[in-house]
Parts: C-alpha cells; sequence; structure tokens
C-alpha cells in the first residue's frame, strides 16, 4: 500500500491523525482489503477503495518448492519486475527474503541478479508490499534483505521499511540487512539506526584479488575498510556480523582461503555462514566436503561458522538466484 498516498487521501478527507496508524495497523495484521477494516466507517471504507490501491505491486507468477518454500514474481506499477520469497522452516519459522531494488547494479559475478539489467530503487511501500503479500498468507516471524538489490544504495527506504516491519510481527532482532560493504549506507547504519537490526556482511573471499574478480565493489571499497567498519559496529552495538560466504568450487573454497578468512575475522565479533553455491550457470559448487573442512578451518581459529539450508533450489528461489527477468522469460 503506498502509505504516502493513504495519509494524503485521510488528509484530504479531513480524517483524524490516527486514522493512517488505524488503517496500518489493520493492513499489517493480514487484512486483505479496507472492507475489512470494521472499525472504519463504510463511506470511508468505500473510499479508500476507490482512491488508494491496496497494493504498490502486481502478483505475475507465483511458485512453491516441494519444501514449501513459497517465490513470488511482481511487477511495479512502471513496469519493473520485483522477487521476493517466503521461506518456511521446520522450527515454525516463517522467513521472508526481501528485495530493494529491481535488478542491481552492482554485478557480483555469481549471483543471478546482477546479471540482470538494473531498474531502479524500490520505495518503502514496495519492500513493505512484499512482506504484506505473505503476510496476507500466513504469519511471519523473521525478514531478511537479500533478495534483489543492494540494500544500502537505498537505505532510505530499507531503513523505514525495516522499521514497520515489527507490526507484522517480525520484530528488530528478526530483521537482517545483507551488504556487499557499501560503505556510505554502511557508515550510516553503523552511525545512525539504533534498533537492533541484524547486519551480515556479503563476503566470499578473503583475498582482495579473488574478491574483486567475484564481487567488482572491491575496487571502490576494499574489504578491509569494510571490515574496519564491521569491527565499529560491534563496538558501538555489542552485536555480531553475519559474514555470507558463498561456496565456490576451485575458486574459494581451499584450506587456505579458509585461513585467509580466518585471519580477517576476529572471534566473538563475527559469525560466518557458508552457503552452498545454488546454480545460476555461473560456477560450480563446494562439494560437501570441501565444505565440512572449510568449516573446520575456521572453527579451529575459533570462528564460529555454520552451513546454511538451501531453500527453494528447484524453482530459482535459493540465495543468488533471483532474476525476474529469466523468469518473466520462462513463464
Amino acid at each position: 500500500m503506498d502509505l504516502a498516498l493513504l495519509e494524503r487521501t485521510l488528509a484530504e478527507r479531513g480524517e483524524p491523525a490516527y486514522r493512517g496508524p488505524q488503517v496500518w495497523e489493520w493492513v499489517a495484521r493480514g487484512a486483505s482489503s479496507f472492507d475489512e477494516m470494521t472499525t472504519l466507517a463504510k463511506p470511508l471504507r468505500a473510499a479508500l477503495a476507490a482512491e488508494v490501491p491496496f497494493s504498490t505491486l502486481e502478483v505475475v507468477t507465483e511458485r512453491e518448492a516441494r519444501d514449501g518454500t513459497v517465490k513470488t514474481l511482481f511487477t511495479t506499477h512502471d513496469g519493473h519486475p520485483v522477487e521476493a520469497v517466503l521461506m518456511r522452516y521446520r522450527d515454525g519459522r516463517r522467513s521472508l527474503c526481501l528485495s530493494s531494488q529491481s535488478g542491481c547494479p552492482l554485478t557480483c559475478t555469481f549471483c543471478a541478479t546482477g546479471a540482470m539489467r538494473f531498474g531502479r530503487n524500490l520505495t518503502a511501500s514496495e519492500i513493505l508490499d512484499q512482506a504484506l503479500h505473505f503476510r496476507r498468507r500466513e504469519a511471519v516471524n523473521h525478514a531478511v534483505y537479500m533478495g534483489m538489490g543492494e540494500p544500502f544504495l537505498n537505505d532510505d527506504a530499507v531503513l523505514e521499511s525495516a522499521r514497520r516491519l515489527p507490526g507484522l510481527g517480525i520484530t528488530h532482532r528478526r530483521t537482517t540487512i545483507s551488504t556487499v560493504g557499501w560503505m556510505p549506507g554502511l557508515r550510516r547504519f553503523v552511525d545512525e539506526v539504533e534498533e537492533p537490526i541484524r547486519l551480515a556482511l556479503s563476503l566470499h573471499a578473503a583475498d582482495p584479488g579473488v574478491r574483486a574478480e567475484l564481487m567488482p565493489v572491491e575496487e571502490r571499497y576494499p574489504l578491509a575498510d569494510v571490515l574496519a567498519e564491521c569491527r565499529r559496529y560491534f563496538e558501538l552495538r555489542r552485536r555480531k556480523v553475519f559474514v555470507e560466504y558463498v561456496m565456490l568450487a576451485g575458486v574459494n573454497d581451499s584450506p587456505a582461503a579458509g585461513r585467509c578468512l580466518a585471519a580477517v575475522l576476529e572471534p566473538g565479533v563475527f559469525k560466518v555462514n557458508l552457503i552452498p553455491y545454488n546454480p545460476t550457470g555461473s560456477f560450480e559448487g563446494s562439494s560437501r566436503s570441501a565444505i565440512e573442512a572449510f568449516k573446520r578451518v575456521l572453527e579451529r581459529a575459533g570462528i564460529p561458522a555454520t552451513v546454511r539450508l538451501t531453500r527453494g533450489r528447484d524453482i530459482d528461489a535459493a540465495c543468488g538466484q533471483l532474476a525476474s527477468e529469466r523468469v518473466v522469460s520462462s513463464s
């Protein structure tokens, strides 16, 4: 829902100031239409239905994986594609993977999103409407800004949307923003964000040369500077930084690469999440034994590490696989 349009419409109708939050509360709880908002007078409900679209996004396709993961392809009002994912876990977690941009301009070589045409930043309402789409389906309790785009290239909208997620049942401590290390947005996050929103760093190689080949952002913002900012985040907020590391066979998965990674991370500050590579056509994924060996190298150095459970791979909904243009052309 376009929240700015909602506020203007209510103001133009002379509604009291509390009416906007009242409507938002209904929306955040999963209402699917204005007609369900029984604390609003019927004439107001009818007027809002006529003047304020219930979503800023239109659903194009929706697919469900064998493991229960759901991926939805949306388009914005001006035709830009956006994908978001609902991940269901046996322990009751219902986690959303949200996009902050249509496409991504940073062109990481292992990521399908980086290969598609960049559209634009999404508004806070367009980000929230991804979450609200799934909230109308079922209760949700976790969110990660790890979908399409670099969140810190769109930090105003990302932070505005993240601050509204508790209304949907997703607390700040269960919200994670992932960055490749875009320093202006990262510095702002470290300096200004008091809420306990979690920070994740998309790293993927500790050797600067290898990282530059995988992630062109290394040339602009070197890893050493990014890690220094992450340490400052820990010092100020006393919250660990989660490091995301995609395992690519023969590229970044050797024991030597593990030792290189361990050398730049401090125990107690960083926690590593090893991600099995999900096919996008560019690389081969590391074997299970290589991932386990890499994990042992980190653990011997005192760096806690886990291996991410892959969700939604059979519908191209797993980490690094979101690429709306490919979906549109094959649907």
